[in-house]
């Protein structure tokens, strides 16, 4: 899944991808480099974000994913319905859903849904995130959405364990080293690390930019635990990663 953000703040590449034109030759670029779906967002959910209006969320994001649709898998990453909504009739397959509400929609709509964990919300879920047991309790909470999305009819659901989404560094990282537990329950699980703020603690304070090194690490870690998908903003340099493990994985791994 490669990483399209159409908003001027996101914390990587926010204000690279606002031009539709731009944002479309880079979703199209992302697949030639081997991107099996482009997940297109129109809102920041950095830590600190604030909201964006669903009339501007829409006017970011159905121009790109509409001219995307015809030529590559398009996922809308969004916590609203009516985006969604529109998104998917724009000619998006799937939600990518940070608040893991949406299961409604895709059932309506008949596509696949994400649901992430996340504790708190973006403007607030870093500021003091606790756990007793953040893998039983992230994977609980997965669980039991994606069992509610199932009996609503949502055909495809993915689990997203929501590394950085009110998670401290030892969160994160017990949630990456926890990874099988996740896979353990038979829904499909994806994983979005790349560039990540903890990335840049554990490789000495590196800047958004200089995080390939770890992104690449947990993408590989990840496809070991028998993850399906990794979210990911360098897809080249992740699908060349994710060939060399090669017969190790037990699914193959989908970018």
């Amino acid at each position: 899944m490669g990483v399209l953000n159409v908003t001027p703040d996101s914390f990587s590449d926010g204000g690279r991808f606002t031009d539709p034109e731009a944002a479309v030759a880079r979703g199209l670029e992302m697949k030639l480099e081997g991107a099996d779906v482009i997940d297109v967002g129109g809102e920041s959910t950095r830590p600190g974000a604030l909201p964006v209006g669903e009339t501007e969320e829409r006017r970011r994001v159905l121009e790109v994913v509409a001219a995307l649709a015809p030529d590559v898998a398009v996922s809308v990453d969004t916590r609203s319905a009516a985006v969604a909504e529109a998104a998917v009739e724009a000619g998006a397959s799937l939600i990518n859903d940070v608040s893991a509400s949406l299961w409604p929609v895709a059932a309506a709509l008949g596509v696949g849904w994400v649901a992430m964990h996340m504790q708190g919300e973006p403007r607030t879920m870093q500021l003091d995130p606790r756990y007793d047991d953040v893998v039983s309790e992230v994977r609980s909470f997965l669980l039991a959405r994606a069992e509610q999305a199932g009996a609503a009819g949502v055909r495809e659901v993915w689990i997203d364990p929501g590394i950085g989404f009110g998670k401290s560094l030892e969160h994160n990282l017990a949630l990456v080293r926890c990874l099988d537990h996740l896979v353990g329950t038979g829904v499909p699980v994806l994983v979005g690390a790349s560039r990540k703020g903890f990335l840049g603690a554990l490789l000495g304070g590196a800047p958004t930019d200089d995080r390939l090194e770890g992104s690449l690490a947990v993408a590989v870690w990840a496809a070991t635990s028998g993850v399906g998908m990794v979210r990911v903003h360098d897809v080249a340099a992740t699908v060349q990663a994710l060939r060399l493990v090669g017969d190790t994985t037990t699914t193959p791994v989908r970018v």
